[in-house]
């Protein structure tokens, strides 16, 4: 294999899993001018009117665009080479690898952000829709109600397809009366899924108005229920079959969190992938990110490549509190009339020459993981969200990536595939106990499935995830198997896994390319908090209004957007956060998503 290739990744956190850069590694195509802004344009608008997004992921591309369309002066500063945050990609001997997220759902809120833009899915993006939307192979089960398996103790894998009519037929092959049971899920699903697209996600519950409305009051006795108990223990009360349970519990992962730990509440992310909703970008999801640099650009925003932000400026009365602060003599409010210690009046940044200086704003959000934005960008008096604070909350997982390019073709998997562990409860909890778990259950994309483009002629494109701890002293990945031992010794120990599970014994003899990335790789590299691949879980305490809110309780002007802050992790997230950013910039106290062109 020759040493060239080309990666595109930034130090931006918004969802997802992303891969840092390898020591030495030639930096992507510039996406952005490191530029200083016009003589005398920031001071042709009232300083309100100008913002400074810090971090390039999907959060903060769509935060300076919206607030680009809604008249503000946007600077994006970006610390890597390109923009993409976690949606990253890696090319190498002809393969295209995304680095980070890699599962399409949520299609309505993609749509939705587009035509805030004034356009559409359909027209940026060609969506191809998986069939089957994945594949399922179990370990296999021990004891009554455990389903017979092969030779190996091991059952069939279980195609979810993409129709609701089907699975539910499977479903009742796997499980006598699950059918029906599926049927009523699905259908709470889908009632759970709409009450909280237009009350719980698109508000930053900065009044108690909208749920005040009928319709709420009307679910109110679902809702305590579905807050109250976990996703496990719903999902149980339905069906007993155990691989049933766990197709239904492993959206809990999706959300950095564990069914026993997620409210029932989520059983709302079935809605999507049982019943044809789980989609893919042709290009894959770096191509998503082009599209939405080129949409941020197209609204007047100026991206800054290569640019990190070392310092948030703010005024303060008090003089003596350290650089990042320049001295006023006065006190600040916000609208309620509560007093804050300072203002944001900018951010320092460093280019590409190693230069340091300030980009004045009226507004600063940071689309960066919120851990490193108020950890290390702020001083600690002005610290909303401080280490002790972190400390008692729960990361997401950790998890190990795999990227490896086969020779040949692997017709037994298709584009996503699933590998449960007989053991999901030691599984999930070795995970949380901060130990590695053996063995470990497994998650692989294989994109050459559905875009040809991601690896040459007669190979396949595999990526794997392994979750883990998250545990920034796990180890670092590297390139052909010489990464630190722990992480490949874990990628060996899964890809044994996979090859044995899924019937393709001579898999790892036909690897010809093969990258690892571990937790240290995000910690370091990405700033990602404790290492984690995601964010803070999803768990019912950093939930809704109980997460990190987007604004600042001790800086006037500092707002955030991403996955750490509401209202969560995944790309479908981070959209909306930058949709609420915008609306609490508007002082719109509504629950539901804006109104779009065209639609009511």
């Amino acid at each position: 294999m020759s040493a060239g290739h080309r990666s595109r990744t930034t130090a931006a956190h918004d969802a997802g899993a992303g891969a840092p850069r390898l020591d030495g590694e030639s930096p992507a195509r510039p996406d952005g001018e490191d530029l200083p802004r016009p003589d005398g344009e920031a001071a042709a608008r009232p300083e309100g009117k100008t913002v400074v997004v810090i971090g390039g992921g999907i959060a903060g591309l769509a935060s300076a665009a919206l607030l680009a369309r809604e008249g503000y002066t946007v600077d994006l500063v970006e610390a890597r080479e390109s923009f993409g945050g976690r949606a990253g990609s890696w090319e190498h001997e002809g393969f295209r690898f995304d680095t980070g997220p890699s599962w399409y759902l949520m299609p309505d809120v993609f749509d939705h952000f587009f035509r805030l833009l004034g356009t559409t899915a359909e027209a940026e993006l060609d969506l191809r829709q998986l069939d089957p939307a994945y594949r399922v192979f179990f370990e296999g089960f021990e004891g009554p109600g455990g389903p017979e398996g092969d030779e190996g103790g091991r059952p069939e894998p279980l195609d979810i397809a993409a129709d609701r009519d089907t699975n539910i037929a499977r479903f009742e092959a796997v499980q006598p009366g699950a059918g029906r049971a599926l049927a009523r899920y699905l259908d709470s699903a889908q009632r759970t899924y709409d009450m909280a697209i237009e009350r719980f996600l698109y508000t930053s519950f900065t009044s108690i108005r909208p749920f005040l409305s009928r319709g709420v009051a009307y679910q109110a006795h679902r809702l305590g229920p579905l807050l109250l108990q976990s996703l496990e223990r719903f999902v149980a009360r339905r069906f007993t079959d155990p691989r049933i349970r766990q197709v239904l519990g492993y959206p809990a992962v999706f959300l950095g969190s564990s069914p026993d730990r997620t409210p029932g509440m989520y059983h709302l992310m079935s809605a999507l992938d049982l019943t044809g909703g789980v989609l893919y970008p042709q290009g894959g999801f770096a191509h998503l990110m082009d599209v939405m640099v080129r949409l941020a650009r197209e609204s007047g925003v100026r991206m800054h490549a290569g640019t990190a932000a070392t310092a948030i400026l703010t005024e303060s009365e008090d003089r003596d509190r350290g650089e990042h602060h320049q001295a006023r003599s006065r006190g600040f409010r916000r609208a309620r009339g509560r007093r804050l210690p300072a203002r944001a009046t900018g951010v320092r940044v460093r280019g590409r020459d190693g230069e340091e200086r300030e980009l004045p704003a009226g507004v600063v959000v940071s689309a960066a993981d919120l851990h490193h934005t108020e950890t290390t960008l702020l001083p600690r008096p002005l610290q909303t969200f401080p280490e002790e604070w972190w400390r008692r909350r729960t990361s997401g997982p950790g998890g190990v990536l795999v990227m490896l390019g086969v020779r040949g073709t692997l017709p037994e998997m298709p584009h996503h595939s699933l590998f449960f562990t007989r053991d999901w409860k030691a599984n999930f909890s070795a995970i949380a106990a901060g130990t590695v778990p053996d063995p470990a259950s497994v998650y692989v994309c294989k994109p050459s499935a559905t875009d040809p483009g991601v690896a040459p002629d007669g190979h396949e494109n595999l990526f794997v995830l392994i979750p883990m701890p998250a545990d920034s002293g796990l180890g670092r990945g590297g390139l052909d198997g010489n990464g630190d031992p722990t992480i490949e010794s874990i990628a060996d120990a899964a890809l044994e896994q996979v090859a044995r599970w899924a019937g393709v014994p001579d898999l790892t003899e036909r690897i010809v390319v093969r990258r690892t990335v571990g937790p240290t790789d995000f910690a370091e590299d990405l700033g990602a908090w404790r290492g984690g691949i995601l964010g803070p879980a999803h768990t019912l305490a950093q939930s809704a209004f109980f997460r990190a809110g987007n604004v600042s309780r001790r800086v006037e002007g500092l707002y955030y957007a991403g996955s750490s802050t509401i209202p969560g992790i995944g790309l479908p997230m981070c959209l909306i956060s930058a949709e609420i950013l915008l609306k609490r910039l508007r002082g719109d106290h509504s629950a539901a998503p804006l109104t779009t062109p065209g639609r009511p």
